[in-house]
């Protein structure tokens, strides 16, 4: 499969293309667009493209995960994936110069990688440690990069060009992508997406009832988050508020 081998490679100079490809595309066929989506058509088109090939792959693949297996081993599977996730939100606090949410993060590290088991068990959260995840976007916004437009990337979904700019460093950052053997590596990777994917099953039921939009609702929810994310759940009460940077 092209997108697992070189460690990834590749995509990121196909995502080069892509922002190049969203540059000259503009928002020509849209009348209104959104100040924050001004690559809305584009964005729509690669939306669509995501979606098809979740109703087609991904979900049916992530509903025979789920039905198949046992919970307990669904949960330390989870488990395993976020205590990756808490290792590289240790740089990410640290760079921020986020101090307690650094040594949570590292006590979280410490606690589930030992007495956790490698982290198939999460202590940390049982004895009342927070997680608080961290990538090199969040990085980027802390230190005063502002969100810039909102992107749809192919199979990676929503994003923005701050966040954009940093997925190479958090994939750099993977421990996953860190494994040296190929096989084991393409894998894991399979193995995090799919159960991932699982995770979200309940989620998307509500979306695919509720959204008249589905777009204008993932879009708005992503950057709700990812704003409640830089400003540690306390933004602005400004209707379009600039975030650091902007």
């Amino acid at each position: 499969m092209q997108v697992m081998q070189g460690r990834w490679r590749m995509p990121w100079l196909q995502a080069v293309l892509v922002l190049c490809t969203l540059a000259l595309t503009g928002c020509a066929t849209v009348a209104n667009p959104d100040p924050r989506d001004p690559w809305e058509s584009w964005n729509r088109g690669v939306f669509g493209f995501n979606d098809t090939l979740d109703t087609a792959v991904l979900k049916p693949v992530a509903t025979g995960y789920q039905k198949v297996t046992p919970t307990v081993v669904q949960k330390g599977i989870g488990n395993f994936f976020g205590n990756l996730t808490d290792m590289w939100s240790v740089v990410n606090n640290a760079l921020a110069l986020r101090p307690r949410e650094t040594g949570d993060s590292i006590g979280r590290v410490m606690l589930n990688t030992t007495v956790g088991l490698l982290g198939f068990i999460d202590v940390a959260s049982d004895l009342g440690i927070e997680r608080h995840t961290a990538d090199f976007g969040l990085t980027l916004a802390r230190w005063g990069v502002g969100n810039g437009p909102y992107v749809v990337l192919p199979l990676l979904g929503p994003s923005t060009l701050r966040d954009t700019a940093g997925l190479p460093v958090d994939n750099w950052g993977n421990p996953v992508n860190q494994i040296t053997d190929e096989q084991s590596r393409t894998g894991a990777v399979v193995l995090k997406v799919v159960d991932t994917r699982a995770q979200l099953l309940g989620a998307s039921k509500v979306l695919d009832g509720a959204a008249l939009d589905k777009y204008t609702f993932m879009r708005d929810a992503y950057l709700q988050r990812r704003r409640n994310q830089v400003y540690d759940g306390n933004p602005p009460d400004d209707e379009l508020p600039p975030e650091p940077g902007q």
